[in-house]
């Protein structure tokens, strides 16, 4: 099966993943999983490094947002689970910033890879949005509007033109989650004021 094939059912379980977690079915999980094992390989043949290691633990965190979502402290609705505060986030953005650094000149000095910044930044932010959504966090729709946008770019360097066009309209899936999220906050308010 050629690249191209390969890419395109990656994107049809992507979109089907972002769809299923906006309307926080714990389906997503697994069309996320069957998603990212696909770009695990595809990226690798395209020499980033950060972003197929990415693609490799978004199959593990798959799993594990599975059972939170199932299980564990995130299986209430979105609306009923206290995100952090906005000094806490502050917090994060600027540790993550410095592990995120410290993986682009650790590629850059020892790897062929390509877009080491733009590679180690997607990734390192990635990890910490995708942490956020397991817990259904709202924030995470936040940061996933501001990678997204950058994967855009990234994506369409490389030749991925179709998982380019596939992160343009994940930014129309955010924006519907990100509403969907409130709609049902305010209907679970409004039924119980």
């Amino acid at each position: 099966m050629g690249s191209e094939c390969l890419e395109n059912i990656a994107i049809a379980f992507a979109l089907l993943y972002l769809w299923l977690a906006a309307r926080q079915s714990v389906w997503c999980w697994l069309a996320g999983a069957i998603s990212c094992a696909i770009y695990t390989y595809l990226m690798f043949q395209v020499q980033l490094y950060m972003e197929s290691g990415l693609q490799a633990i978004y199959v593990a965190l798959s799993a594990y947002g599975w059972w939170q979502w199932r299980f564990g402290v995130a299986q209430a609705p979105a609306q009923d689970v206290a995100d952090y505060s906005w000094w806490w986030h502050v917090r994060a953005i600027v540790a993550l910033a410095f592990v995120a650094s410290g993986c682009a000149w650790l590629l850059e000095l020892y790897t062929d890879a390509d877009q080491v910044w733009l590679d180690s930044f997607t990734t390192v932010y990635s990890l910490f949005a995708t942490w956020l959504l397991t817990r259904k966090l709202f924030s995470n729709w936040l940061y996933w509007l501001v990678i997204d946008s950058v994967y855009i770019y990234l994506y369409a360097i490389k030749g991925f033109e179709k998982t380019s066009g596939l992160f343009a309209i994940y930014i129309l899936l955010i924006l519907y989650a990100m509403w969907n999220w409130r709609r049902s906050q305010k209907e679970l308010c409004n039924n119980t004021g």
